[in-house]
């Protein structure tokens, strides 16, 4: 069988979370005996086609636009060109997955010249992000969200939650929408010796400190303010002995000046992006990952930091209570009440037994529901079905 995917971003173009996502997933799939042809975006000196753990990656130019949709609608016309003149070279595919709207206008487009059935993976959608449709851009982006569900075949979504969600956003059918979590490699991740670990922190926090992170974009919906809010509770229960660590690149200004005004400057450290073999060293170091989000489909970070045996402590939207059990792999707080927050960070911090049976049960649980063999074999079989189904009807 041969699948050809739409992404709009992958390594080393990272932008969220679908580009780990992809890189993660499909190599699973191709070790199944699956021929998958990844169609994405030129990004500094990476090459424009070469084979990545069995993908044929093809990066397509894009020219530039005067505003971000203007690009996009750029980049699908450079996917679209790119993906029709692929189909004919390679020959007939079986199945077109598209990730996200930005490339629905491509996918739709090949789906309807070459008759070939498409699946949509939704990571997200512009209603949650906003808790409603309110602008001219978020109506635009919610439009095309809606039509490349309505012309996908199967929608894949992250979590129970985001099944709802695109039910009730996008007027989806709910027996259109199958759940398939994200996944992790946690053999990927590093393991120092102590005297490197010491050297590492120390860059960050005194010996008597705790370390406290958050990673991510700093968009509003990941709650980063509401974790700055908690920190100087945080600060009087723990006699001022901590360091927030706040990862990750976007525009940090409003809370920076936020960490000033509530006192907390010299307790903070913004490190802006950090490469993911940066932050998996980092990881080994801390005591603490917090996860505040306002909006979370599903929360692959805090797969991320199970995978580093750090302790968790996240917010109870979204996907994220399906990730992360209460008192058995982390701890759930209250969205948006940094009095919770700062309780949960405190309840970690204070109990090293406490912590310490989190992480043992985090751990244990990412091969039990969160190995990408599992979930590419889960994503197969909607694959098997759609073509099955594409075989018994006349386009």
């Amino acid at each position: 069988m041969k699948i050809l995917v739409l992404a709009w971003e992958f390594p080393p173009r990272l932008v969220g979370g679908i580009a780990r996502h992809v890189a993660e997933l499909y190599p699973e799939i191709v070790a199944l005996g699956y021929e998958i042809h990844l169609i994405t975006v030129e990004v500094d000196n990476a090459a424009i086609y070469e084979v990545i753990e069995g993908i044929h990656i093809h990066r397509v130019a894009v020219a530039h636009g005067h505003d971000f949709f203007h690009w996009v609608t750029n980049m699908n016309e450079s996917m679209g060109a790119y993906g029709g003149n692929l189909i004919s070279e390679v020959g007939h595919f079986d199945l077109i997955h598209a990730h996200d709207w930005l490339v629905g206008d491509a996918a739709i487009a090949l789906k309807h010249n070459f008759k070939i059935p498409l699946i949509a993976t939704i990571h997200a959608t512009e209603y949650g992000r906003n808790n409603g449709i309110y602008q001219e851009g978020q109506k635009y982006i919610h439009n095309k969200e809606q039509s490349l569900a309505h012309n996908s075949w199967k929608v894949i979504v992250c979590s129970q939650y985001m099944r709802q969600e695109v039910e009730r956003a996008l007027q989806t059918p709910w027996d259109k929408i199958h759940v398939i979590y994200n996944g992790i490699r946690p053999e990927k991740k590093v393991h120092l010796a102590a005297s490197e670990k010491m050297a590492l922190r120390r860059n960050f926090a005194g010996d008597d400190e705790k370390i406290v992170y958050y990673v991510g974009r700093m968009a509003y919906e990941k709650g980063v303010s509401v974790l700055l809010n908690a920190a100087p509770q945080v600060l009087w229960d723990l006699q001022g002995k901590v360091k927030f660590v706040i990862i990750g690149g976007g525009n940090t200004d409003q809370l920076k000046q936020q960490a000033w005004d509530l006192g907390i400057w010299d307790q903070c450290y913004f490190t802006g992006f950090m490469a993911d073999q940066d932050l998996d060293k980092f990881q080994t170091v801390a005591d603490c990952a917090v996860f505040p989000s306002l909006y979370e489909p599903f929360g692959i970070v805090a797969l991320e930091s199970f995978a580093s045996r750090v302790p968790v402590v996240v917010s109870n939207t979204g996907g994220l209570p399906e990730v992360v059990k209460h008192n058995k792999t982390g701890v759930v707080t209250y969205a948006n009440n940094p009095d919770s927050l700062a309780w949960g960070i405190v309840k970690v911090l204070r109990d090293n037994a406490y912590a310490n049976f989190l992480v043992k049960n985090a751990y244990a649980e990412l091969e039990t529901h969160f190995s990408w063999r599992k979930l590419a074999n889960q994503t197969i079989d909607v694959y098997k079905k759609v073509v099955k189904e594409r075989s018994l009807v006349a386009w």
